[in-house]
């Protein structure tokens, strides 16, 4: 079963980044700034993980790494937020002020 997961894990990797070096570079921000929104997956799949935690005492590793994986999965979705804004606000018409002469 661990060597179905590592393979898994190495041909998501190699297709993964074939995928992110086809892309040209005017769509890596759009693109970025949605796959850091999916982060908020993340999020939920270590509060439940960690949600069985306090159940079964002696889970000191598994709780410094849940904590750990909220704690980064969430910077990483206020920064994908944080890089849409900033992309969006890019192509808003800046209001002229009244100018009375």
């Amino acid at each position: 079963m661990e060597m179905i997961l590592v393979f898994v894990l190495i041909l998501a990797s190699f297709l993964g980044f074939e995928l992110i070096s086809k892309v040209p570079s005017q769509l890596h921000t759009p693109l970025m700034s949605g796959s850091n929104a999916i982060s908020g997956i993340t999020v939920v799949g270590a509060i439940l993980s960690l949600a069985g935690t306090f159940v079964v005492e002696g889970e000191v590793v598994r709780i410094v790494l849940g904590t750990l994986s909220v704690f980064f999965a969430t910077i990483n979705v206020v920064g994908g937020y944080m890089v849409t804004d900033r992309m969006l606000s890019m192509f808003t018409v800046a209001k002229k002020e009244d100018q009375h002469d």
